[in-house]
């Protein structure tokens, strides 16, 4: 179970370039939003507040996603996402929100800790793109709810259908265009071969579930505020009727 203070929002239950370097400039921007002895600005500060502080209101949580700032700073932020139907089903993600130390004026970074198949995701790096809905950015209207909602809706078709190849970061698991990768290979992208897509997006929930995913403290993820830890038979029923008691208590 996660071990750090949740958004209690009554909504969850429980302007970048083009081209190949794309995801590696955003893994750049992620590792150097926050350097050693940089200065958050008040005016930072008080708009990340605002903006944590908002997620209680309602819908602007997306139900199934929880996020909290790490120990470490407030410009970095954890979250989980599970995914509950569509081609990641029962899908446990885990990300991070990184904020550069003059936002708003600056565009977030995003990145899964969670190895995910997905167009907007780089398999190498977690790298996520924003581009299809925040190129350009603007700070003036964009805020984090906006962010969070955009990534759950990319885990569903009609999000996954708008996507430009422009705006991907993983090209085998949208569109495989080069044939003679696609005549050597079989294609698993998402616009050349529906049913083979499916399936990797299904095996990566399956292994999102899986021990080595869930627990593992190893680098980037042993920082990472929302940490699961395995329960024992007992200890699955008393979480299951402390849940119980409240849902009823709730209504």
């Amino acid at each position: 179970m996660p071990s750090a203070s949740l958004v209690p929002s009554p909504t969850i239950d429980l302007g970048f370039a083009k081209g190949k370097n794309v995801s590696a400039k955003i893994a750049q921007a992620a590792d150097s939003a926050h350097p050693e002895g940089s200065i958050i600005s008040p005016a930072t500060r008080a708009t990340l507040n605002f903006q944590y502080a908002s997620l209680r209101n309602i819908n602007h949580c997306p139900t199934g996603m929880y996020i909290t700032p790490s120990a470490e700073s407030i410009l970095v932020w954890d979250a989980v996402l599970f995914v509950h139907k569509g081609y990641y089903q029962d899908s446990v993600l885990k990300f991070t929100v990184t904020f550069p130390n003059d936002y708003p004026e600056r565009t977030p970074t995003v990145q899964f800790l969670t190895d995910i198949f997905h167009p907007l995701v780089d398999s190498r790096t977690g790298a996520y793109s924003l581009a299809p809905r925040f190129r350009p950015w603007r700070s003036k209207e964009h805020q984090i709810h906006h962010i969070l909602h955009f990534i759950k809706s990319t885990f569903k078709e009609p999000t996954l259908d708008k996507l430009h190849e422009e705006d991907v970061l993983n090209k085998e698991a949208f569109n495989d265009h080069d044939p003679l990768y696609v005549s050597i290979h079989v294609a698993y992208s998402y616009r050349d071969n529906r049913t083979s897509f499916a399936t990797l997006a299904k095996q990566s929930a399956e292994l999102s579930q899986s021990p080595s995913a869930l627990y593992d403290t190893s680098g980037s993820k042993k920082n990472h505020s929302l940490q699961f830890t395995p329960l024992k038979p007992n200890e699955v029923d008393e979480v299951l009727g402390a849940l119980s008691f409240h849902t009823e208590y709730s209504k």
